[in-house]
């Protein structure tokens, strides 16, 4: 363990690791202190000059993420002197910076933008006119948009296809006031991460193709919630809001930190699931393809489960919550049925990967195998209960319980996904994480626990 060492920060005793950063103990202490290009996870940069501080026994300012933490050193971030240095610095930061805040989607979320009001306030000494201008709105590749004007060359977003992926596609090229980042020649950004460099860029010149113009942020509301694309369980904040007269709708799923699983990132293809999540929904009972009434489905599901009694198996879908695969177990009990879930369907090696990318392809896959559920197929039985599994097995009688819809013409219950009830999930490596429901539909749909208590009545 590295030794712990006494210093002062603005008149205030702390103690930290000697030769640590000391711009994350400023971050740690949410000491304030404005910076674009350190970030946790792609270490210390020092370009943009942001993070200056002033240090006792030092002749001049310095940046605080290139300044390793001394026994007894005196640091100062509020002094007159300092503030002036973060001011300056941020002028020269915004000399051709477009003024178009109103246009872009990353206002509300702009760290430029609150250190201007925190450091800046002060009157351009050039004209818009003057400002050096560069390309916009271009297509990087992989969902990703850059506006070149924005950049403040932070190189958050080179260094994560540098350090973190490997793949090296963007870079900046030229120099002074021609520099700017680019891809490299014949390389479009192409990783199944590149959508995190969104979330890095401290500004709006990275923006989400995805999200671009469909909502400002100030009007979403964020809750925490898990990822279901995989085994990996990654957590992720859940960004939605309810227009008058319209249903609660999901806009984006970004990553929420969790050093346990997922660090600061999410794959691609999680971050975008949101959007299957809300297409072609179960929303209404249906018997032979005809809707029907939810009390008239739950009749005909009892009469079936009677007329089939000891005939039944139940198939679970692996990415159920443990709440509600309990609930199906101790049901199946009652009605003396076997109970299955085929995990096979989920396994998918293309996808997986040695980073967030499980190649099993189910979010409580893990529970199933804890609870020891028999994960091969069930034999052709007179009845089957799907709860939203994948497969279709053969039987005489089908009760499906859906969240989406399919070419299915069997008695159809439709419940809700994921962000419509809450539960808990066992990743792949054992952690658990407990949901809480996000999404208030106007007209909700049953939760599976609640149909399922309508049916065993």
């Amino acid at each position: 363990m590295s030794q712990l060492v006494k210093l002062i920060i603005d008149g205030q005793d702390y103690e930290a690791e000697q030769d640590s950063l000391l711009i994350q103990l400023l971050i740690d202490k949410e000491i304030k202190v404005p910076y674009f290009c350190y970030h946790e996870s792609l270490g210390a940069d020092g370009n943009c000059r942001m993070c200056m501080v002033g240090i006792e026994g030092q002749k001049r300012p310095q940046i605080a993420c290139d300044t390793l933490i001394k026994e007894g050193m005196i640091v100062n971030t509020k002094t007159d002197t300092i503030k002036q240095v973060h001011t300056d610095i941020l002028e020269l930061e915004l000399i051709n910076h477009p003024v178009d805040c109103p246009t872009c989607d990353q206002a509300g979320e702009c760290s430029l933008q609150d250190f201007y009001m925190e450091y800046g306030l002060h009157s351009s000494k050039i004209t818009i006119e003057e400002k050096v201008k560069h390309n916009k709105a271009i297509d990087l590749g992989s969902n990703v948009m850059l506006d070149q004007e924005r950049c403040v060359l932070c190189a958050r977003c080179t260094r994560f296809t540098d350090k973190i992926t490997g793949t090296h596609e963007l870079g900046i090229v030229g120099r002074g006031d021609e520099a700017k980042v680019t891809t490299m020649p014949n390389r479009p950004l192409s990783n199944p991460y590149a959508m995190n460099v969104v979330d890095l860029c401290p500004v709006g010149a990275l923006t989400s193709k995805d999200f671009r113009f469909s909502q400002r942020v100030w009007l979403l509301e964020s809750a925490d919630g898990v990822c279901h694309g995989c085994a990996k369980n990654c957590s992720i904040i859940i960004d939605h809001n309810k227009l008058k007269y319209k249903d609660d709708t999901i806009y984006r799923f970004r990553p929420r930190r969790n050093d346990a699983i997922n660090g600061f990132f999410i794959c691609d293809t999680g971050r975008l699931s949101y959007r299957e999540l809300q297409e072609n929904r179960q929303e209404t009972p249906l018997l032979d393809g005809v809707k029907i009434s939810e009390d008239k489905a739950i009749e005909k599901a009892k009469e079936l489960i009677l007329l089939y009694k000891r005939n039944t198996s139940i198939i679970i879908d692996a990415n159920l919550y443990t709440q509600e695969i309990e609930a199906i177990v101790a049901f199946a009990q009652e009605i003396g049925a076997d109970v299955y879930a085929p995990l096979d369907i989920y396994r998918d090696e293309a996808f997986g990967d040695d980073m967030l990318r499980s190649s099993m392809r189910a979010a409580n896959a893990q529970t199933i195998i804890n609870m020891d559920i028999n994960t091969q197929k069930p034999k052709k039985v007179g009845l089957i209960l799907n709860f939203n599994h994948p497969e279709k097995f053969e039987s005489a009688a089908t009760i499906n319980f859906l969240t989406h819809t399919r070419a299915e013409t069997a008695l159809t219950l439709p419940i809700a996904t994921f962000t419509e009830s809450s539960g808990s999930l066992t990743n792949e490596d054992g952690i658990t994480q407990f949901s809480k429901k996000v999404i208030h539909k106007n007209i909700p749909v049953p939760t599976l626990i609640e149909s399922l208590k309508r049916v065993s009545q």
